[in-house]
Formats: C-alpha cells, structure tokens, sequence
C-alpha cells in the first residue's frame, strides 16, 4: 500500500515540520524550473529575452495560481474526509474532482490562448520583446491540462498525509528540466520556446509519477461510479476551490498592474526586476511548504473533531516559518548578489545596472519576509477549516494594497516605490487573516 498518513495524533510541530520538510524540498527543486529556465535564457539569450520572460510572469502565474486554488481547494475536503475516515466520501470526493479538473482545464486552455496576446498589450509590453513574451505564452498555456493534472495528483497525495511522493516526483523533473533547457536552449537553439517546452515536458514526467503511486493507493480504488457528479458534491466542491482560484486570480492581476508600471521604466528595469521575481519562489518556498502541511493538519483534525489541536498546530507553524524565515532573510542578504549575478548578461553596464536594481528589490522583500510567512500560514489555516471565502477577501486586500502602492508611490519616490507593492499587499493581507483566523476557530470552538 503506498504510503498515507494521520495527522491527528502526536506532537504538532514535529508533524508539521516533518510532513513540510519534504514538501519544501520538492518546491526547490520545483523553483529550480523557473531559476534554471531564466538562468539559461538570461545568460545565453540576453537581456531582452530575460525582459520577455519577466512580462509573461504575472500571466503565466495567474493561470497557475487558478489552477492550485481550485486543486487546493477540492483537496480539503479530501483530508477532511480521511481524517473522519469516511472512505467512500473520499473516492467520490477524489472521482468528482478529476472530472472537475478536467473540464476547466480545456477552459482555462482556450481562455488563455484568447486572452494572451490583448492582455500583453493592455500592459504596455515593449514592442521588442513583444514576440518573445507571446510566444512563451502561448507555448505554456498548451501546456494547462498538464499542469492541472500534477497539481490535483499532488494535492490528493498531500491530503492523505503523503508529502514524499510529489518530492521525488519534483527531483525527477527538476533534472529532466535542466537537461531539456540545456539542450533546447543552447543545443538546438530554440531560444526562448525552448525553455516553455522543456518546463511543460518535465512537468508531464512528474505527472506520471504521481499518478503511478495513486494508483497503488489501496483505499483510491476507484469504481465508474466515483467519477460520476453526486448530489451536491460538485458545487461542494467548487464552493471550496473557486473562491481560491478567484484570490489567485485578483492577486494576479494586481501583479499585471505592478508589471505594467514597471514596463514603463524600460528594458533594464524589467531585466533587474525579473531577475528577482525568479527568486520570490525560492524566497517563500518553505512558506508554501508550511502552508500545504497547514492545511492538510487543520483539515484531518477538523474532520477528526480535534479543535484545540488546531489552534495547537497554528501556534507551532508560525514559530517554525517566523524562524525560518529570519534565515532566508539573512541568506539572500549576505549572497544575494552572487545569485542575481548568474540570471544577468550583457555589457558592463547593462550588468552593473541591473544587478543593483535587482539586489534593492530582493533587499527589500527579503527584510519583510516574516510577514509574507504569517500570511501563508494563518490563510492556510483559514482553509484548512473548509473557509476558503475569507482568504478570498485577504486576496482582494492583496490587490487593492498592490495596485494603489504601484501606481501612486513610484509617483513620489521614483522607480525603486515599485518595490514596496508587494510589501504592503502582503501586510494588508495579514491584517485581514489574523482577524478572520480569530472568528473562524471561536465558531468552530
């Protein structure tokens, strides 16, 4: 039988720790897709190409961030069902899903391609790197139904209590992806398509081995009759997931607004600016990690009945990412430059001006992380308990905070205002989370 776990028995944060653990380390190797991929393009196609990448970024991640909402969200009830034990919910629960995933795959896919190029427009994307930002795309959404059925597998795997198996399946494809983009990129020279490729097919590799282990599930033995739509338990579900995506989604758009204004101080800026976005995966990689364990925690406790460990594990977490993210900080401030410097190419002093635009940007979020983990923490939390419309409101907040500090306060301290958008969205967030998490578990108390 492949392995699941209960995680309502024993200490908190040693199971916490224990089940993120492998988690973070599969989301490094995850970041290493996007490090690698601008790495290789930043350094073997030019600043240009690095520009093109970064006014993709926001378009790309907001079709990620819909499809992890939706995939999370049909994932709480999955570890709400383990942990009460009801068995036969959950293959309902896990057919329905699919089915789900399915049909708004093909959506999201169609949408995408429709949307791509106007989008790009509507944010000023400089005219010569236009192509290249079209292109990786259109190449990437291709790509959604793919990336829509790891990140279900994944989040089946993780409410069972299973962080190891996406782990190996990240480490997999980490190495398929360097191969592919060294290959792609500097072997066949297919520039900036290559990279996009070389990310879906990797991405695929760990598909299949995720779905290989859930098929040795023993409780997941599926009959027709799970896939098909049970009373209710469809919009059950969406409920769950869809306010999830929909605060990814608002996030995301903030983000389009950040890079809009950011698209009108020029290629060098967008260069530096991109450089450290690339990083902002591995900046808040263990909060992810912690995130997910919070979840898939609070939810087999939930179903389990077992409040008070909730607010036990709650306590525990943020000890655990407030230290871990005070080592981030103190990394990336003492080394900071020396990563940056392997995404950046070209003359002198283009490298010089983008490395230091760069280096203040990732200064300023790496003294503010603490912040963005208590966010990760207290929303998961939020979800966990099956309230996934209040995270949505701290989303919103994420957004408004975003776009006025993007538009108006560049207006008065120049370029680097830029710089502090996701500063504020992060701490207009907290507020918001801090209270709703207060209410959530004395209702539930």
């Amino acid at each position: 039988m492949a392995r699941t776990r209960q995680m309502t028995a024993g200490r908190p944060a040693a199971l916490i720790f224990t089940f993120a653990l492998p988690l973070m380390i599969g989301n490094v190797f995850q970041q290493l897709y996007t490090v690698v991929d601008t790495m290789v393009v930043g350094k073997a196609l030019g600043v240009h190409a690095l520009a093109a990448l970064g006014a993709a970024d926001w378009m790309n991640w907001m079709m990620l961030g819909i499809i992890q909402g939706l995939t999370q969200g049909f994932g709480i009830l999955m570890a709400q069902h383990f942990g009460a034990g009801r068995i036969k919910e959950l293959r309902r629960t896990v057919g329905n899903s699919v089915v789900l995933a399915f049909l708004s795959s093909f959506l999201l896919l169609g949408s995408g391609q429709l949307i791509a190029r106007p989008v790009l427009s509507l944010l000023q994307t400089p005219e010569n790197i236009m192509a290249d930002s079209l292109l990786y795309l259109r190449i990437m959404y291709l790509g959604i139904p793919i990336v829509m059925a790891y990140n279900l597998s994944a989040s089946i795997l993780r409410s069972l209590g299973d962080g190891k198996t996406p782990l190996y399946a990240m480490i997999v494809a980490a190495v398929i992806n360097i191969i592919l983009d060294l290959f792609f990129v500097l072997g066949l020279g297919f520039g900036i398509s290559g990279a996009a490729a070389a990310t879906l097919l990797a991405q695929m590799t760990s598909c299949v081995f995720c779905y290989y282990h859930i098929r040795k599930i023993e409780l997941l033995a599926m009959t027709r009759t799970d896939f098909q739509f049970q009373q209710g338990l469809p919009v059950r579900l969406l409920l769950l997931g869809a306010p999830m995506a929909f605060q990814n989604a608002i996030i995301s758009i903030g983000g389009m607004i950040v890079q809009f204004v950011v698209n009108g101080f020029g290629v060098i800026f967008i260069a530096g600016f991109t450089a450290t976005n690339k990083l902002y995966g591995v900046l808040e990689v263990a909060a992810t990690s912690y995130g997910y364990a919070m979840v898939t925690y609070t939810g087999q406790n939930l179903g389990a009945g077992k409040t008070e460990r909730i607010q036990q594990g709650m306590r525990a977490a943020l000890l655990i990412a407030l230290c871990t993210s005070a080592l981030i900080a103190v990394c990336m401030l003492l080394g900071g430059r020396e990563i940056l410097s392997c995404f950046i190419s070209g003359t002198p002093e283009e490298f010089e001006q983008t490395l230091q635009i760069a280096f203040f940007y990732l200064a300023v979020m790496s003294v503010c992380l603490p912040v963005l983990y208590t966010l990760h923490i207290t929303r998961s939390v939020i979800q966990g308990m099956g309230n996934t419309v209040l995270p949505m409101v701290s989303g919103i907040a994420e957004f408004v905070m975003r776009a006025l500090t993007a538009v108006f306060l560049p207006r008065f301290i120049g370029e680097t205002g830029i710089f502090y958008a996701e500063i504020t969205a992060w701490a207009g967030a907290v507020v918001i989370l801090i209270i709703s998490y207060f209410i959530v578990i004395r209702k539930a108390g």
